[in-house]
């Protein structure tokens, strides 16, 4: 079953709606970025999923049920999230203490936080690293490292807030990989980022905001396609996606195959 926001509105203390009327529903499995400028709602959007905000209207289900009601702790373990700042979410002295906090609160035996570290790391690459003060790390191994932490739960879902931010492009890659691992186990990744080359290359749903609404639901063809949707959400067009209408080619191009493959 689905993550399901139903006519979501959020207000913080002074006053600002956040968000307004959202409707959106997240399934296993999925990938989702939703994208759009500062201010457009998104981060308010993805905290409202796993409980770091509540809605002052509205409803929010996971997987059939309510939010309200549930602690934080207990929606994590359905909702990951991964922060933006790798720095705001280690809190151990070495990265195999930080991968067992969550087991140790859950009071997990010995063999299974063995067995969900173990596939954890497998998944992240960070084997090399177990050892180390995760300040010593470079900041992409840190990245990876917050990763693990929250992996080595049973989320069924996970919220990556830019998770490109100081990545290279073989970090990059790795996190690819390690996208299409989590898709192949069932377990959706919905991110927010400023990064469109990443969302064309990795996400077959793309939801744009502005002003705290959802202005577009679609395939990331459809929404660099909408110009009223660009302009609206403070987007910039593909660069391929530029060429290709400067060619007169189509309008629909996210990536150079798109391209190729139209050129006489």
């Amino acid at each position: 079953m689905p993550i399901t926001l139903h006519d979501v509105h959020h207000a913080y203390p002074d006053g600002t709606l956040a968000v307004r009327g959202v409707d959106l529903t997240v399934d296993r499995g999925e990938r989702l970025a939703i994208v759009g400028q500062n201010g457009a709602g998104k981060t308010t959007t993805v905290k409202l999923m796993n409980g770091l905000l509540r809605p002052t209207r509205g409803t929010v289900t996971i997987d059939g049920q309510p939010t309200a009601g549930r602690t934080t702790a207990r929606i994590a373990r359905q909702v990951g999230y991964v922060f933006q700042n790798p720095d705001d979410q280690i809190f151990a002295g070495d990265v195999r203490t930080e991968l067992t906090l969550v087991p140790r609160y859950l009071r997990w035996d010995a063999a299974y936080t063995a067995e969900r570290v173990t596939r954890a790391v497998d998944l992240t690459g960070i084997a090399p690293h177990l050892d180390s003060n995760p300040n010593d790390l470079p900041f992409p191994v840190r990245k990876f490292v917050a990763i693990a932490a929250i992996l080595v739960g049973t989320c069924d879902y996970v919220i990556l807030d830019e998770p490109t931010a100081g990545l290279d492009r073989p970090g990059t890659r790795q996190l690819l990989a390690l996208m299409d691992r989590l898709r192949d186990e069932g377990i959706a990744v919905v991110t927010i980022t400023h990064d469109m080359r990443f969302v064309a290359d990795a996400f077959p749903r793309v939801v744009a905001m502005a002003d705290g609404t959802v202005i577009a639901d679609g395939t990331a063809a459809d929404v660099f396609a909408d110009d009223d949707v660009l302009a609206r959400s403070q987007l910039q067009r593909l660069e391929v996606a530029q060429l290709a209408r400067n060619l007169h080619l189509t309008d629909r191009a996210i990536r150079i195959d798109d391209v190729l493959h139209l050129i006489p």
